[in-house]
Order: C-alpha cells, then structure tokens, then sequence
C-alpha cells in the first residue's frame, strides 16, 4: 500500500522531504490546505471584479512594464505570456531529484493560501509529482531576485502543454504527456502565472539536497578522519572532553566527542609509541569539522524557514482584505547562506587532502606512496594529486556568488542575488568533498594494514571489512580511478544516521 504524505499549513523538515523522496510517498493536500487556496482565490477575483485600479502583475505589466495596464479580456493570456517569455533557461538540465524537489516545495507554498491560484493548478503539479512526471529545467539563467524565473518557467509550462518532461526514464514533449494522461492544459487565470514563477523554490530545491547529502558527509567525514588517525598512529589526547569543554563551540564539542566514540577500544590509539605532536590536520579536527558543522547547521535553519514561507509576489491576504506587492521573493537568504555552505564544506575537503598527504609521505613506519616496493609501483601516489586538483577548484567554486549584482528589466530590478549561481556551485562543491573523502578512506584502508596486527575500534574494523568487500587491498599498481568510484558508491550507499534537523 502507498503511503501518502498530506499538505498542511504545518512546516515541512528535512526529514519529512526525506521520507516523502526515499519512500517513494505520494503527496496530496489536506482539506485544510484545499479551502486557504479556495478561500484566496475567491477574494481575488471578487477583488478584480468590484475595483478597477492597477494591481501589479494581475493586471499590469511585469518588472519594467509595471505600468502598462492590461484589459480584463486579456489577463488570462497574460499569465500565459508570462511563463513563455521567461522559459530562457541554458545550460545542463537540473538534476530530476532537484526536480522533484522543487515541485514539492512550491506545491507547499501554494498550500499557505497566500498566492491567489486556483485549486485545479495545485492539483495537477500534485499529479505531476504522483505520476513521475520531471518537467526539464535548466541550470542557468536564475538571478534569484525577483525568484526564479527562468527555472520556474521551464517547471510549469508542462502545465499549458509546452516544454519537455521526463516520463520513467524517458523524455517526451509535454503535449503528448498531456494525451497520455488524458488531462487538458490548465487556463491560466488572473495572477497565476506570476504566482508560479515569482519565488526561491529552484534555490530552495539545490539547498535542500544539497544539505540532506552535506548531513551524510558531515558524519562521514568525522568517520575516514578517525580511520586516518589510527593510520597514521595519531593521538587521542586532543580529542579529550575537557580540552574542547575551555572552547566550547557547539560542533567541536560536537566532533571531539564523535571521533573519542569512534576510536573507542582501538589497540592502535591506545599504543604508547607515540608522536609528541600531531600535524594540524589531525589534531585540529574538532575544531575545522566542529566549525564546517555549526556552519551546516545556520545554513539548514535559514533553509527551514525559506521552505515554509510565501515567497512569490505580490501576495494575498484574504483576511486583512489586502494585496501587497514587495520583496518577498529576492533570495538574499539563500544566496548568503548557500555562500556560506560552500566555503564552509570545502574545508572538510581542504583538511581531508592535508592527511591524505602525510599518510602517503613515508611517515610514521608507513611504506612511502604505501606501496611495496615504490619505484616499480606508484602505489597511491596520483590519488593525492587528485585530490589536491579537486581541492584547488573546489577555491574557485566557492568564491561568494552573492557579492555579485546586474542590474536587469530596464534597472527596475536593480539589485540581485544571484542565488541560483551560488545554489548550483553549492552542490557541486559538496559532490567534489564527497570525491576527496572517498580518496581518504581508500588511502586509510590500505595504510592501516600496515599497523597489523594491532586493531583499530570495533566500529572502524566493521567500516572495513565492509569496505573490503567493494575495495580490495592494493599488492601492485593497478587502474584506481574504478576503486575511487567504487569507494564513492560504498559512501553513497551508507546511512550515518546524518539527518541533523
């Protein structure tokens, strides 16, 4: 039986979105949510029908064109101008899991009842999202300021029989979408067309997803480091509860205590041949992974508040008797704060290359490149320069997108986020972290081998052995790209109890 997950006023959590994508639930509006769109919609058009003076994209120009009126036979054509005109977009074709998500969350906000649209609109982009049916939106061409209109466009013109869709697996035109379903295209009425592409639900979409897989590599990280520190004969000592409790930031304390748990019972930690000192790399891990998750966990509070708000324009409010035209849409939140994820993550990635090095410098009794006989065999030599080249695009990508603005529709919108820019490097920073990860824990694996017999913790020597069932022990050079895939599969694969909100 289908499990169905029902629209509310309530906030949507990242762990609901979660179980709405990973259990395959089908969505549907509650009675509730189906009488706030009724009810706005209603006082609209009673609104429209008593007075005659302008209201701002209803029956008005748009942006530049704010002051051009539009006759009352010519509204409905219009909204349909509307999403025609701003389906630009360029660029590869977002990712349908973005898609998706995108779909939800504007089906949420419409929900609120503050966006004038009708019911019959909502309910279709519900049997959108039921049915499997990905709209094909493309990457480029949000300045996340008056929303996202170019993505937002490409998103709903499947609701007029234009654009293309993806149908299991498949793209079709969205007219033959249309016959196959038996469903006409939606009329767009008075305000709708505004309604759907006004708003930040494309970088809302990128920082959900993003943030749900940032989760995972947070925990995962904390777990290769720990390995990496039993490789490379590390000490416990800077990890103790009362050295972090004198700078009690809530993720170092957060760290310090996971990596103790982690190393918890290992025959190598607890070896009196010791170090005097660590490098920072590994005894600075509370503090950079402590820092990189309190940044994690700022960014995932404004993106909860984001999700749940009304964000398009101008908004209805039936019970005050009013339609206020403003800024609700301008993604100066989100661009801030995805900024703020992107440099934040990076730095897992910049230390996670730091101890890849040293495990492979010959330190500590490990085999130089840890590899028999070096010379003859490179061993894991050039995985180190991957990541580094990795490291050194993921400082590009995360110069801040929104320090940037130009000015578009004639300076009417004379200031802009650029949040979609900073959504979509966002995510391919996080995608390049999980890369680097993957090529610490191939390089911990092998080192650590050479600590036998001592063992690590109970919990590390599970993590490999289970490793060791996609990635074996490396004798003599072979292709290891195919490793370093298979090892980001292994972490794909793996849960970590990640979800932080």
């Amino acid at each position: 039986m289908e499990k169905t997950h029902y629209i509310t006023p309530a906030p949507l959590t990242f762990g609901t979105i979660q179980s709405i994508l990973s259990e395959g639930k089908r969505i549907a509006l509650s009675e509730e949510s189906s009488n706030l769109i009724i009810k706005c919609k209603k006082w609209l058009d009673k609104k429209l029908a008593d007075e005659e003076g302008p209201v701002y994209g209803i029956n008005t120009g748009f942006g530049a064109l704010h002051n051009r009126s539009i006759s009352r036979t010519d509204l409905n054509k219009l909204q349909e101008n509307l999403l025609l005109s701003h389906a630009c977009g360029a660029g590869p074709e977002v990712p349908r899991d973005v898609v998706r998500l995108m779909l939800l969350l504007k089906i949420h906000a419409l929900s609120l009842g503050k966006s004038g649209v009708q019911l019959k609109t909502v309910e279709r982009l519900i049997d959108f999202f039921n049915n499997g049916i990905v709209p094909v939106v493309l990457e480029q061409g949000s300045l996340g300021a008056s929303g996202d209109l170019a993505p937002l466009a490409h998103l709903f013109l499947p609701l007029l029989g234009h654009g293309e869709v993806w149908i299991d697996d498949k793209k079709a035109d969205a007219s033959e979408m249309l016959l196959q379903f038996g469903w006409e295209p939606i009329k767009l009425e008075a305000k709708e067309g505004l309604a759907l592409l006004n708003g930040t639900q494309f970088m809302s979409a990128y920082a959900v997803y993003t943030l749900i897989r940032t989760f995972r590599i947070s925990r995962q990280a904390d777990l290769i480091a720990a390995l990496s520190i039993d490789a490379f004969n590390g000490k416990i000592d800077p990890f103790t509860e009362i050295l972090q409790s004198v700078r009690p930031h809530a993720g170092q304390l957060e760290t310090a205590r996971h990596i103790r748990e982690l190393l918890d019972g290992s025959e190598i930690i607890s070896s009196r041949h010791k170090e005097v000192q660590d490098p920072y790399s590994f005894r600075c891990i509370p503090q950079v992974h402590g820092a990189v998750k309190d940044a994690i966990d700022y960014v995932a509070k404004v993106v909860q508040t984001e999700i749940n708000s009304v964000t398009d324009n101008p908004i209805v409010f039936p019970d005050e008797e009013v339609i206020l035209s403003g800024g609700n849409f301008h993604g100066e939140p989100l661009a801030l704060a995805l900024d703020f994820l992107g440099i934040a993550v990076s730095e897992l990635a910049s230390i996670s290359e730091r101890r890849i090095y040293r495990l492979i410098s010959g330190e500590r009794g490990l085999p130089v490149f840890l590899v028999a006989n070096p010379g003859l065999n490179s061993g894991f030599m050039i995985p180190q320069y991957a990541a580094a080249s990795i490291v050194s695009l993921n400082k590009q990508l995360a110069t801040p997108a929104s320090v940037d603005s130009i000015p578009s529709s004639n300076e009417q919108e004379d200031h802009v986020s650029m949040g979609g820019n900073a959504a979509t490097k966002a995510l391919k920073i996080v995608q390049n972290v999980e890369r680097v990860l993957a090529i610490e824990l191939f390089n911990a694996a092998q080192a650590i081998e050479f600590r036998r017999p001592a063992k690590s913790s109970e919990i590390l020597e599970t993590l490999l052995k289970d490793y060791r069932k996609e990635v074996a022990f490396i004798h003599e050079d072979k292709i290891m790209y195919m490793e370093i895939e298979k090892t980001i599969r292994f972490l794909q694969s793996r849960k970590e109890n990640a979800l932080r909100f």
